[in-house]
């Protein structure tokens, strides 16, 4: 995918890695960003290089931060596309308006501007991977023009007057639970029945035990790398605490708390208590507590949306904090586009420049 549809860093913080040699081995899933060694991390994979060998479309299912992006590289460059593009695009970032457009392009003189064709990010995909990630934003027209290209490869461009016929597996992926997407409405049946012949759901990081453990060593030696500084080692009574948390971001959220905390370390040894009591951390359950909010009155919904809302405030803000008011870069640690991450601060009210230094 092109850069302006957010060809992002991935949540383990290893979207350069992603083009690794394939193999079978735990070096080679090291290489696209995935390390564990849990029980319920070693299925997922495992599942990952069954669906690899195979050409069927996927669905990758898993909370925000739990690396699925990581996931559909893996299967593309494990599998016989591997030479063939891999093209990622955020599905929330696709206007409705210029949704099909984008996925299917257009033809000469499709409209006033189009003064020559584009190929579009199914064109752009041919014979390799097609990455959808947050399948469950796309718009029910949308919906309906992918289920007709996931059932014969064939499309037609914007304004085109012939099908066209792409070489193109589909991976998608969502941290929704289709049952109630379908139930609500929001999402169709029959498109979830096609995406699903393949699924693979990825495990919360506060299931995966001491994986958490073996991912904090190593965010410090990348960060170490990175930076040029020594590899500084875990405070030994930041294990227990690290153990304990729910990490709601998942990897994501640890990469960035691991990220910040190597920054503000002296010497040679990191503590991870500080920001693993911060408000921030208090969306995935009992910690929200923290934030001291009252329920009386609220319905469950309403209930969630204001701890999401306390929840990406405090986020976006330490976010903000960390890269000293710089929106790309901040962006980029969040996995999520600038031109939506910018929406983020703006619909909190939060100014960049008051993190400038």
């Amino acid at each position: 995918m092109s850069g302006s549809h957010g060809h992002r860093r991935s949540p383990a913080g290893e979207a350069g890695g992603a083009r690794a040699a394939p193999g079978a081995d735990g070096d080679a899933l090291a290489g696209f960003g995935l390390l564990g060694r849990s029980p319920a991390f070693i299925a997922a994979t495992n599942l990952m290089r069954r669906f690899a060998q195979t050409s069927a479309h996927v669905l990758v299912q898993g909370e925000t931060g739990t690396g699925k992006e990581l996931v559909a590289r893996a299967i593309h460059y494990l599998g016989d596309r591997r030479y063939k593009p891999f093209v990622p695009v955020n599905c929330g970032a696709l206007p409705d308006n210029l949704m099909e457009n984008e996925l299917f392009g257009h033809a000469r003189g499709a409209f006033t501007d189009a003064r020559e064709s584009q190929r579009g990010l199914i064109g752009g995909a041919e014979g390799g991977t097609l990455f959808l990630d947050e399948i469950e934003c796309l718009s029910l027209k949308g919906q309906v023009a992918l289920l007709r290209f996931l059932q014969d490869g064939h499309y037609r461009q914007l304004g085109g007057h012939g099908d066209l016929r792409a070489d193109v597996r589909v991976i998608a992926a969502s941290n929704q639970d289709f049952g109630e997407l379908v139930r609500s409405g929001r999402f169709r049946q029959d498109l979830y029945y096609r995406l699903a012949i393949m699924a693979v759901d990825l495990p919360p990081l506060r299931r995966r035990g001491n994986d958490i453990l073996l991912l904090i060593d190593h965010f410090l030696a990348r960060f170490a790398r990175e930076y040029g500084h020594p590899a500084p080692r875990l405070d030994a009574a930041s294990v227990p605490v690290a153990l304990a948390h729910p990490w709601p971001g998942n990897v994501r959220e640890l990469e960035n708390v691991v990220h910040r905390q190597f920054l503000l370390a002296e010497g040679d040894v990191v503590r991870l208590d500080a920001p693993i009591e911060s408000p921030g951390a208090a969306a995935g359950g009992e910690a929200g507590s923290g934030w001291n909010i009252d329920f009386s009155g609220m319905d469950m919904k309403l209930a969630k949306a204001e701890v999401i809302a306390r929840f990406e405030r405090d986020y976006l803000e330490q976010a903000i904090a960390l890269t000293r008011g710089n929106v790309s870069l901040a962006a980029q640690h969040a996995g999520k586009e600038r031109r939506a991450f910018g929406k983020l601060l703006k619909k909190y009210g939060i100014d960049r420049n008051r993190f400038q230094v």
